[in-house]
């Protein structure tokens, strides 16, 4: 049985990912909270993009040596394995970080077939965006919020093809936060206009 890949992200009502520090927190609570811890109880490795890894490791080992509430969490990420892709040269010094040696497919592909406990991401959208491509992401845990930005970098672009997808499990927490977790769908809805008018006239 081959490793599980799941990204989780934090995202708008229109669908804006960037600078969530910027609208996100408002929002946070215990339950989230609570999804987020438990997206990484088995996870072994995380994936990163170059923005989101230097996020994390300008705030986490900070966060960890001053003892505080979230220590402990902080200490969980820093043991876990770290692989940052970038196409620069990176010197990494959280412990346990790697830089990427091929591309995301490769790497994401190679990571699946060997033993171990499951790979996440949090955040990192251009590295998402490549897994859902190549269809090696197995779940899309998006905490929509119910805020919309109007600015920003969307998670979908336009104009790639589309990518269908299945909602495995949903709830909503007292926030009016959307836990949504979906994965590939690999026999999605067919037909057309024509079903559709014929559905609504039964």
């Amino acid at each position: 049985m081959s490793r599980k890949i799941t990204a989780s992200l934090f995202i708008s009502l229109d669908g804006v990912v960037e600078a969530p520090d910027q609208w996100h927190f408002p929002y946070f609570d215990e339950a989230m909270g609570a999804a987020v811890g438990a997206g990484l109880s088995s996870t072994e490795v995380m994936l990163f993009g170059r923005t989101t890894y230097d996020s994390f490791a300008g705030a986490w080992p900070e966060r960890e040596a001053a003892g505080g509430e979230d220590a402990g969490f902080a200490k969980q990420l820093g043991d876990m394995r770290k692989i940052v892709f970038s196409r620069s040269r990176l010197d990494l010094r959280w412990r346990n970080s790697e830089q990427a040696e091929g591309d995301v497919a490769e790497v994401a592909a190679a990571l699946k077939r060997e033993p171990g406990g499951d790979i996440s991401l949090s955040g990192s959208v251009s590295v998402v965006r490549q897994l859902l491509a190549a269809g090696l992401l197995d779940e899309l845990h998006l905490l929509v919020h119910p805020i919309a930005v109007r600015r920003g970098m969307r998670l979908f672009d336009e104009g790639e093809p589309s990518i269908p997808l299945k909602l495995l499990k949903s709830e909503t927490f007292a926030t009016g936060v959307l836990n949504l977790v979906y994965g590939p769908d690999t026999a999605p809805p067919t037909g057309g206009y024509e079903e559709a008018v014929a559905t609504l006239g039964e």
